[in-house]
């Protein structure tokens, strides 16, 4: 396994984004002739899940998020979907912040991606991240500030997820997480192009060197990364993952 620490990344964003150096850390990254786009966020740092504003109202879109913190004098450094959604844009999983839990864990399996066990939850804990195999969490409930479930996991303890097909010809633009061995980095990639989930999961167990990666979401995925330049538009989203900087 090859781990991508921070100063990598750094360098990598520094000097092909010299005009904002600053502020998030996301650069361009390749594996087996493949793009990617991979941000980064440390423990300690201000990372927070957004679902709805306080009025109960999904927040849907980057730049309403954005909006409401302006209140802060905040803003996002980057974000990106975070989890499936029903069309009303509740969570299909479970989804935890500071206020309480909003939706329930689902350990059963169902249809489609999010059911195809094992699946997991991303939870960002005070000092450390990690992604947790659902019935594991639920066996013995971290304390996460913050928490969402997706699926199908991506990597499992080094391994693959074992439905994954190398030779699958399922192609999707794809986006999802993972942690570093001593859960103190969380890497957020999403793919420049369609990728089957084999190669997706080799991207973190192989490249960025995460022993534990979850899918977060195919065909909607979106990334909002002014440090690039990017800001991706489309359909109302459900969970959002984004990191919080201080405005200006």
């Amino acid at each position: 396994m090859i781990p991508r620490p921070r100063a990598v990344l750094a360098a990598l964003s520094a000097l092909l984004f010299p005009a904002a150096a600053a502020g998030a850390d996301c650069a361009a990254v390749s594996h087996e002739g493949r793009g990617y786009t991979v941000c980064e966020a440390r423990a300690g740092d201000d990372l927070r899940l957004f679902l709805s504003d306080a009025e109960g109202r999904p927040y849907g879109t980057f730049g309403r998020i954005d909006r409401a913190l302006e209140a802060e004098g905040r803003r996002l450094a980057f974000a990106m979907n975070a989890g499936m959604y029903h069309p009303d844009r509740r969570p299909v999983g479970l989804y935890r912040d500071p206020a309480g839990e909003t939706a329930p864990l689902v350990t059963a399996p169902g249809p489609g991606n999010f059911g195809m066990l094992p699946n997991g939850v991303f939870c960002i804990g005070e000092d450390r991240f990690a992604v947790v195999e659902s019935r594991r969490y639920a066996e013995t409930r971290p304390a996460c500030l913050y928490a969402t479930q997706s699926g199908p996991m991506l990597v499992i303890g080094g391994d693959l997820h074992p439905r994954f097909l190398a030779d699958s010809d399922s192609r999707f633009v794809r986006n999802g997480v993972g942690v570093s061995a001593d859960g103190t980095t969380a890497y957020f990639a999403i793919s420049d192009r369609p990728v089957t989930f084999h190669e997706f999961a080799r991207l973190f167990r192989d490249k960025l060197g995460t022993p534990d990666a979850l899918y977060f979401d195919g065909r909607i995925s979106r990334l909002h990364a002014p440090v690039i330049g990017r800001s991706d538009a489309g359909f109302p989203m459900g969970p959002v993952v984004g990191l919080v900087a201080p405005a200006g």
